[in-house]
């Protein structure tokens, strides 16, 4: 593994993970990428969120989003990886989850890809798809999921 690329999310399992990422990224003198993705139906809500608390003048960018996004992710690099000798890069992004992680990590060369997973019975899988599935299937490295 020379470069791994770490999916960032809000769960505890998602910090393990990421933690886990990097301490496998020292051990190997790896580089890491941590991502954010915010999907286009989150950038919506907190587009009307914003706009109701701040009135209608207010707005918000798809570049706030990706700043937000990749700003939320070197938080969660600084949380996690402290006490780890890892060099880290934080990437935020705004789109089709799956698709954001496949594109980074074939943009920034990575050999490897962490991230999360939902439990889904296979019909909510067929019915409203999956982006770690998506991954898992598309990527062309090694992928390490981790279910909650």
């Amino acid at each position: 593994m020379d470069h791994a690329l770490a999916v960032v999310g809000p769960t505890e399992t998602a910090k393990r993970l990421v933690r886990e990422a990097g301490e496998l990224a020292e051990g190997v003198g790896a580089d890491l990428t941590l991502i954010h993705v915010t999907d286009e139906e989150e950038y919506d809500e907190q587009r009307e969120q914003l706009a109701k608390v701040a009135g209608t003048s207010a707005t918000y960018s798809v570049g706030q989003a990706v700043e937000g996004a990749r700003s939320y992710a070197g938080d969660i690099g600084r949380e996690v990886l402290d006490g780890i000798d890892v060099e880290y890069d934080a990437v935020g992004s705004v789109g089709d989850r799956a698709e954001t992680v496949l594109t980074e990590a074939g943009k920034r060369d990575c050999d490897h890809v962490f991230l999360t997973g939902n439990k889904r019975s296979p019909t909510g899988k067929a019915l409203f798809g999956d982006d770690t599935q998506r991954v898992i299937l598309d990527a062309t490295v090694p992928v390490t999921v981790v279910t909650e």
